[in-house]
């Protein structure tokens, strides 16, 4: 497409030219048997991406409107909120937007956390009913042990919800959602998954319903008992985006259709070639162990104009995401996660190593 830059930054992503067309499909009645029938042929192969059988919501919103429908369905009083990064930051000013008591455990940026440090945490404050946490940081490229910390939880704190953003995490990396026994675990569209932003997905378990059966003043929109209601229809308590819906079913097959285990292998490759020319250049910003599969945060050593390396990749169509926040010009990203492959991923470091003569 004319004046399009091919994204490599952690979001919006890439979407594929046969995603996009499903947007402009006519539209259909949201209460039509026809929207039940697209609602309920997307439902079992997200499912299927995320081994579940736990209740999806397809949520006509951004991430951050399931990370506020987490804590009010399922914070009772009080949270402990594990922060390495801007939306994990986000997440605990969530809770406290809600009248919700946040316990905010302040995490180095770039380093991911682990079982021992909620443990911890957990152990220190009692009362809490749930913990928040994002799964892999998108501002600093730093995945957390999820695996570790759900294990570790339903042994020693099996009542405290587990409350997961993964937004740029999920469709890009094996989550076994049963086998986590996490409550809710969310993610944006346009990550990862590859769909265009104003769309988000999340998985609720039944234990996350039950005790939202206790919780008063969940809302209206995000409120999961509405969303129960509905679902068994295959329908929404809300009216959905209907050409989103039409476009995820459409990623959706093409996911199932590479192949899971193929798709969570080209992540780890691209992560792999990222990471190998980032260390060769300059230095990887977060720390080793932790290190994302769907975003690289790279340290600017060499002190590189990243708005002027934007502008020479500008004309070779392709774009990168400097650092976010305090993080900027200190360090940059380069995502390598939906639809990108390793050729994609080649094409950018090959023209970056042009720009700059390495």
């Amino acid at each position: 497409m004319a004046d399009h830059k091919k994204l490599f930054i952690p979001g919006p992503t890439e979407v594929a030219p046969e995603v996009l067309a499903e947007l402009s499909r006519p539209m259909i009645g949201h209460r039509f048997p026809e929207c039940s029938a697209l609602i309920g042929s997307i439902i079992p192969l997200v499912q299927e991406m995320l081994y579940t059988k736990n209740m999806i919501f397809l949520s006509t919103s951004s991430g951050t409107g399931l990370m506020e429908a987490a804590v009010r369905n399922c914070v009772r009083k009080s949270c402990v909120s594990f922060i390495n990064g801007a939306f994990s930051k986000r997440f605990c000013q969530i809770a406290g937007a809600n009248g919700k008591q946040a316990v905010a455990v302040d995490i180095p940026w770039g380093n991911g956390f682990s079982a021992e440090i909620v443990d911890e945490a957990l152990a220190a404050n009692k009362d809490v009913d749930a913990i928040t946490m994002v799964h892999n940081e998108t501002s600093t490229a730093a995945m957390s042990d999820l695996s570790g910390i759900c294990e570790m939880m339903r042994e020693q704190y099996p009542d405290v919800s587990i409350l997961v953003d993964s937004v740029s995490g999920m469709a890009g990396v094996k989550i076994e959602v049963d086998k986590l026994g996490v409550d809710v675990i969310l993610a944006s569209g346009q990550k990862a998954l590859a769909l265009p932003p104003g769309f988000g997905v999340a998985a609720i378990s039944e234990r996350a319903l039950e005790k939202a059966r206790t919780i008063e003043n969940r809302g209206f929109y995000f409120d999961f008992l509405a969303v129960e209601k509905t679902y068994a229809k295959n329908q929404t308590h809300i009216t959905p985006s209907i050409p989103h819906l039409y476009a995820m079913k459409k990623q959706m097959e093409l996911i199932i259709e590479e192949g899971l285990e193929n798709r969570w292998n080209r992540h780890k490759q691209m992560a792999g070639r990222v990471r190998a020319w980032a260390e060769q250049n300059y230095k990887i910003f977060t720390q080793e162990g932790y290190r994302s599969e769907t975003l690289t945060c790279i340290e600017n050593t060499r002190g590189t104009d990243i708005s002027a390396l934007n502008k020479e990749l500008a004309k070779r169509e392709m774009v990168i995401s400097n650092g976010y926040g305090d993080l900027k010009d200190k360090t940059f990203r380069i995502a390598h996660m939906g639809q990108l492959t390793m050729a994609d991923i080649d094409q950018v470091l090959g023209a970056i190593d042009e720009i700059l003569g390495f």
